[in-house]
């Protein structure tokens, strides 16, 4: 039972008064008893389709249901082309392209200007400003696989740049904070991974299919946790750096510091990336307490000095 044919249907229903069974079969190059599990799926997902028996019968969409033959109201389908536009940017396809034209067929005349004028109130650009060259290419390959359940290889490059080859059965793609992801089950490690795209080089889709496992979706949000191990730090800014500050930390915890500075309560855990996080305002930024996250900031900084010194 395929997706497609579902929404195939559901459109032919609302555009159509009625039609039988076997103008349906004949359409799609199924059995009518294919048409009728079709038709018993679709009104087990809520849209109510009725038969009719002897000549002339055949499937309808309810009456009382259409509303201008739109089982869609006008926030909904500005929710879904919002959406779906916001999708544009990152995944290309003639897939996506389809669906836009399937969902903008649901829309009555009258009404397109409007509702695609609410859908525009609202831009989502998910793509970086700048970005790994293959993460376009390996995002289809990975779909692809998806689609097929086809096994993948490829070498995963660890923190630290160590390489180990991997054979990984393809499970779900994730964006999460402008980066790409993907959930699978490594051959490897026998365990299931998520592994970072721009980590990842030489990835090919094997020959070889898989039967797909149980698995639980990989945990994404940790605000729970880090608000436990986060602890506030000051520092002190220059103007110039405020947009990024603003990007971990809230403008309540922001005062003013004369002319052009400001004293910040930031958002700290004491592992590499936020220590990377400091560094990378340069000298608009100037941890004040604690004594000791002040005393590390100058350690790293005199690594650096000695660095470009040698």
């Amino acid at each position: 039972m395929k997706i497609d044919r579902l929404v195939s249907i559901i459109m032919i229903l609302l555009d159509k008064e009625r039609i039988g069974a076997q103008e349906l079969a004949d359409m799609f190059e199924v059995s009518p008893r294919t048409i009728y599990r079709d038709i018993d799926a679709i009104n087990r997902a809520g849209v109510p389709v009725s038969s009719t028996s002897g000549a002339g019968g055949g499937f309808e969409i309810l009456r009382n249901y259409k509303i201008e033959k739109n089982v869609f109201t006008a926030t909904d389908l500005t929710a879904i082309l919002t959406g779906l536009y916001s999708l544009t940017d990152v995944v290309r396809g003639d897939e996506l392209m389809n669906v836009l034209a399937k969902v903008k067929s649901f829309i009555p005349a009258d009404r397109a200007k409007d509702i695609e004028l609410k859908a525009g109130q609202i831009y989502i650009d998910l793509s970086p400003w700048m970005g790994n060259k293959n993460t376009e290419r390996y995002l289809s390959t990975i779909k692809t696989a998806l689609q097929e359940n086809r096994l993948l290889s490829f070498e995963y490059a660890d923190r630290h740049g160590n390489k180990t080859a991997r054979i990984v059965e393809p499970y779900q793609l994730i964006l999460k904070s402008n980066h790409w992801y993907f959930q699978g089950y490594c051959r490897i490690r026998n365990d299931f991974r998520l592994f970072r795209l721009c980590r990842i080089s030489n990835l090919q889709t094997r020959k070889e299919t898989f039967t797909p496992r149980t698995f639980q979706k990989p945990q994404l949000a940790f605000n729970d946790i880090l608000a436990t191990m986060q602890t506030k730090i000051k520092i002190r800014i220059h103007e110039s750096v405020m947009d990024r500050v603003l990007d971990h930390c809230a403008y309540e915890d922001v005062l003013p510091d004369g002319d052009e500075h400001y004293i910040v309560l930031f958002p700290f855990i004491e592992n590499e990336y936020y220590y990377d996080v400091l560094l990378s305002f340069g000298d608009k930024c100037e941890c004040l307490e604690p004594e000791h996250i002040r005393t590390e900031m100058k350690r790293r900084l005199q690594n650096i000095l000695k660095l470009y010194k040698n």
